[in-house]
């Protein structure tokens, strides 16, 4: 790995020291440096213990397969190149950890000027891509707790003054919004993807949204709703259908986060198969010599 030139930086004492009064130095940014800063930030308050990250820890980060949109398939190379330009941008740093790897972390809340609710926001968004404002209030939650959507709708109020979020589609029932880190030809392609198909506020229609989760009218939601067994039936039946899609969302992503952990855990079962069976050939031939 080639030695990244930099000058050290002191570490803030805590992720919430934002310094909300230096001006913000964002711009614009490509794909992999998008997921490579929304893994620092999400890494950073969600398992802080592990925080800062190594090349090989941001690396996994960014090739997860849960809470991630698009799925990538990066390599450590293309992981260190894009440190290696956010650190240029003044966005990420890098510490000397008490091992011999380098370790990084974000420089975020100066580089975009937020508190943390609002970085919490643009990390999902960053790792995610456009969402509902429903999904995104669930999505949010794991960082750092949001109310309701009144609440979501004041952060997202202050982030779009700071030309960080914008919406994709009018702001009614199943309003999409999105980062502003797009390079300008992405966004605009983005934008005209929403113009040319936008989501339908009421009826059947169901649209997907980045990451294959839906919005959905109330006669969808209702009908899963009664398809739920027992208790659950008891538990969503009779409430509003933009909280029911909103719990049915959950539903959907715990799942497929649990089915995505199950096979994880079948492949790490298959590994120690194969490595116990070549370790006891490797005793056998031992005892054979000896």
């Amino acid at each position: 790995m080639r030695l990244l030139k930099a000058e050290g930086r002191v570490m803030a004492s805590s992720e919430e020291q934002v310094l909300e009064t230096s001006k913000p130095r964002w711009q614009p940014i490509g794909p992999v440096e998008r997921r490579v800063l929304g893994v620092l930030i999400e890494k950073a308050k969600t398992t802080p213990d592990y925080y800062p990250m190594t090349i090989a820890g941001i690396c996994s980060g960014c090739n997860q397969k849960s809470c991630r949109w698009p799925i990538m398939q990066l390599e450590p190379e293309d992981v260190e190149e894009a440190l290696e330009r956010l650190r240029e941008l003044g966005a990420v740093g890098y510490v000397q950890g008490s091992g011999r790897a380098l370790k990084f972390r974000h420089y975020a809340y100066e580089w975009f000027g937020v508190n943390k609710v609002e970085l919490a926001v643009l990390a999902e968004l960053l790792l995610r891509g456009p969402q509902t404002e429903g999904q995104l209030r669930a999505h949010v939650s794991r960082m750092e707790p949001i109310a309701d959507l009144s609440q979501l709708r004041a952060v997202l109020a202050s982030l779009k003054e700071k030309g960080l979020v914008v919406s994709l589609t009018p702001e009614t029932r199943g309003h999409v919004v999105s980062h502003t880190l797009y390079l300008p030809k992405e966004m605009e392609k983005l934008r005209q993807e929403y113009a040319s198909e936008p989501v339908e506020i009421a009826g059947r229609r169901e649209r997907m949204v980045p990451g294959g989760e839906i919005s959905r009218g109330h006669d969808e939601v209702s009908g899963e709703v009664a398809d739920l067994p027992g208790e659950d039936t008891k538990t969503l039946r009779g409430i509003s259908g933009g909280t029911a899609e909103r719990l049915l969302e959950e539903i959907g992503q715990l799942r497929q986060e649990v089915a995505e952990i199950r096979a994880e855990l079948a492949r790490l079962a298959s590994l120690l198969s194969e490595n116990g069976t070549e370790l006891a050939d490797l005793r056998r031939r031992l005892e054979q010599l000896f």
